[in-house]
């Protein structure tokens, strides 16, 4: 009798295990923790220059603060110095001015514009002026406002003796030397020699 053949067990393959694929890593930035890391740096720095800027703003407002009440100190000092000054520059000047144009009495600007009047109108000479302004008959005004007015009326008096001389030789036809007489008269006219003089020089201009 044959002996039973004994089957050996058919060994399958072994399969190799498939190699597990590597995970793709993510970006940093793409990593919530990197997120935090940064906000908690701004935080810091923004933290530290609003604290730097702070300080900067309260020392300048220190300075400024203790700077300003000198200044305002100088410019009001300064202030009433120049106005003490111009005050008294104003004074001065006041009293120069009071000084220099004394008051004129009314009796003397009166006299000055009747002066100006006979000049003007009757050409009349610088003595005739002032003996109608002292005269009772006339203006009846003192010796000091007639010599004032005479002194300081604006008057041409070799024209006025000009003026006298023409109105002789056409109203009344009278000769240079008859005219000469007129005017220099101390009943006539009363002008000077030298204005009698041009008058008659100028007689036929």
């Amino acid at each position: 009798m044959t002996a039973p053949t004994t089957q050996q067990p058919v060994q399958q393959p072994r399969q190799q295990p498939q190699p597990t694929p590597a995970k793709a890593k993510k970006p940093i930035w793409k990593r919530w923790w990197f997120w935090v890391i940064v906000v908690v740096l701004l935080a810091a720095i923004g933290s530290q220059m609003g604290g730097t800027s702070g300080q900067t703003d309260s020392q300048s407002a220190q300075n400024t603060t203790s700077q300003s009440p000198k200044s305002d100190a100088e410019g009001d000092k300064s202030a009433t110095d120049n106005g003490q000054s111009n005050t008294g520059t104003d004074a001065e000047t006041g009293q120069n001015d009071a000084q220099q144009t004394p008051q004129v009495p009314a009796d003397y600007q009166s006299a000055l514009r009747q002066a100006k009047s006979y000049s003007d109108t009757m050409h009349m000479s610088k003595q005739g002026i002032y003996d109608q302004l002292t005269s009772e008959y006339g203006g009846k005004f003192s010796a000091e406002a007639a010599q004032y007015a005479v002194d300081n009326v604006k008057a041409d008096w070799n024209a006025n003796a000009l003026a006298k001389a023409k109105s002789y030789q056409e109203t009344m036809a009278m000769s240079p030397e008859a005219i000469r007489d007129q005017l220099t008269s101390e009943y006539g006219e009363k002008f000077t020699a030298e204005e009698a003089d041009y008058a008659i020089q100028h007689l036929n201009d």
